[in-house]
């Protein structure tokens, strides 16, 4: 098994020390496997659409513009 440096702010050092019994290694681990696997399924589904970029752009467009009309109504 190969080491890996990972940084972390003095911030989120602190709160880890408050919970020593915590394998820290163990949780980056897991942490970087699930995303690996959320990255290797959204490449999976990518590889097999036939959308275009231009598809995916109208797409956002269209989902941020009822999101935001939903927003708004809700916050009237």
């Amino acid at each position: 098994m190969v080491s890996l440096t990972l940084s972390v702010s003095e911030e989120i050092k602190k709160k880890m020390e408050r919970f020593p019994e915590i394998n820290w290694s163990e949780v980056a681990r897991a942490s970087i496997l699930e995303k690996i696997k959320r990255f290797e399924l959204a490449e999976m589904l990518v590889s097999k659409s036939k959308l275009t970029e231009k598809d995916a752009k109208e797409i956002s467009k269209k989902i941020k513009r009822a999101a935001a009309i939903k927003f708004n109504e809700y916050s009237a």
